[in-house]
């Protein structure tokens, strides 16, 4: 079977919405005044169910590369769980409807309608909590960004965002000298990006009182025509030093 983890962000909200519309249905239908709502939240309930296997398998491919980040191994774990049990009540609420179909015009396709409803909600709840791990994996964990493709650009925006970041973060707490250092890394690592090279350069002067560094980094630096605020900062920064 092919990977598809690529695509685990784009099924999983169709899953999530197909199953909120499925189960608001189910539960209209049971009030007897929607005649349309049982057919709708028969398909829909169905199509939820396809779409929280797809996810599931989806997110199966996506965590092998996000589990090997270090201290993210059970933030995964977390997520993979609620992820299967989130399946389970998926089939169930699946199953329940095609039994109220094969049922239909029965005493106990009502029961089966209701029980659907029920399990329905239960599966609701759950893909909420599989969505708020998975929200915490990607955005405290930084599970698949960048590191999903394996492309080597894709991996240095992300080491450029985390060294920005920290060295923003240490600015703010005085550990101006750190953040000076790790600026310093950026400019190393990235020599064609002017932002870098400036912000570098201008951590050194300011943060570190280092003229010197500062210049040999804004005289490595080219033309920047299409900047004119990057521009005005490099001029400042090389009057200053």
């Amino acid at each position: 079977m092919p990977d598809i983890g690529f695509y685990h962000p784009i099924v999983i909200h169709f899953a999530i919405g197909l199953l909120a519309a499925g189960v608001l249905f189910r539960w209209m239908s049971l009030t007897g005044r929607a005649a349309c709502a049982g057919p709708a939240a028969a398909s829909l309930s169905l199509l939820a169910t396809v779409a929280i296997l797809v996810a599931a398998q989806s997110g199966e491919d996506a965590h092998v590369a996000v589990e090997a980040v270090p201290g993210a191994a059970r933030a995964v774990r977390a997520h993979q769980q609620w992820g299967e049990r989130t399946r389970n009540l998926a089939v169930a609420v699946g199953a329940l409807e095609l039994l109220a179909l094969a049922f239909r015009g029965r005493p106990s396709s009502r029961r089966l309608a209701f029980a659907s409803a029920g399990v329905g909600l239960a599966a609701f709840l759950a893909i909420l909590e599989t969505g708020k791990l998975g929200g915490e994996l990607v955005y405290v964990h930084a599970g698949g960004v960048g590191i999903r493709s394996g492309d080597p650009d894709d991996v240095a925006r992300l080491l450029l965002a985390g060294l920005y970041q920290e060295a923003e973060l240490d600015e703010k707490a005085g550990r101006t000298t750190d953040a000076a250092s790790l600026l310093e890394i950026a400019a190393q690592r990235f020599p064609a990006d002017p932002v870098v090279q400036v912000r570098a350069a201008e951590a050194l002067l300011e943060d570190r009182n280092d003229p010197a560094g500062a210049l040999e980094i804004l005289g490595r630096l080219g033309p920047i025509p299409e900047e004119p605020r990057l521009r005005f900062r490099r001029g400042w920064l090389t009057a200053d030093a």
